[in-house]
């Protein structure tokens, strides 16, 4: 059995979801014309990726390759480069910074402790992702409510210092993600079929077993409340889409 037949299960208010989430990217972009899509290639961002399409609207789209991705993952992109005839951007992390921290901690830093972990984040992804908002006055990103509880509060559209974050799937359940996939009929990584819902660098990231919370897979061997690599901190504030406004870039 494979994700799409496992997971395949729309909510009641499904096609409303959809229509929202459709809504929801066309009036941003009315008012934010520098968007970007930061995608984790995992099952949320390519519904995500294939929303964008649908709405019509005009943004980027770039993924953090930390280079320690699955190669099921880095598979994706050219799959998306070719069904939307787009280019997807990669940021990779410094490399002089990889090397000198690798030297000094080895490659199996992230599980010594929670620091070095969140050092190695900080290294592949954080320094990256500033590099590639610059220029953007607006990001879109997969998150869902249901994922966690650290993301249980998150709001559809989230005032940062320098940009708004806009996640059209909050109210999307993991079921109604799978429905889309399928009815799209859209490509998604093949790890999930493996039993991995939450798909990030690989030594960080194993499959679950059944009755495990939807990220048990992720940093497995930390404490729940410290499996965030910080890509999506703490909201300045939420602002419901009726009251959207150009943000400075």
């Amino acid at each position: 059995m494979n994700a799409l037949d496992l997971y395949n299960k729309a909510s009641p208010d499904f096609a409303a979801k959809v229509e929202r989430s459709l809504a929801l990217l066309r009036e941003v972009a009315s008012s934010h014309p520098a968007l970007t899509q930061a995608s984790s290639l995992g099952a949320e961002d390519m519904v995500v990726t294939h929303l964008i399409h649908l709405a019509g609207i005009k943004t980027d789209i770039f993924v953090l390759e930390t280079g320690k991705l699955h190669p099921e993952t880095l598979a994706l992109v050219g799959k998306i480069e070719r069904r939307y005839a787009r280019s997807v951007a990669l940021y990779r992390p410094k490399n002089e910074a990889v090397v000198k921290f690798v030297r000094h901690h080895g490659e199996e830093a992230m599980y010594q402790s929670i620091d070095l972990r969140k050092q190695c984040c900080d290294i592949r992804k954080l320094e990256p992702l500033t590099r590639a908002l610059a220029g953007h006055d607006g990001w879109i990103t997969g998150l869902r409510r249901e994922q966690s509880n650290a993301r249980a509060e998150v709001g559809e559209i989230v005032q940062e210092p320098d940009r708004i974050k806009i996640s059209p799937l909050v109210e999307w359940t993991w079921g109604d993600v799978w429905h889309f996939i399928g009815a799209h009929q859209l490509d998604y990584n093949a790890l999930h079929d493996q039993f991995f819902p939450s798909i990030g660098c690989a030594p960080c990231t194993r499959a679950i077993s059944v009755g495990e919370d939807f990220r048990a897979g992720r940093w497995w061997w930390e404490r729940e409340s410290a499996k965030e690599c910080g890509l999506h901190a703490l909201p300045v504030s939420d602002l419901p889409a009726s009251t959207l406004e150009r943000t400075p870039s």
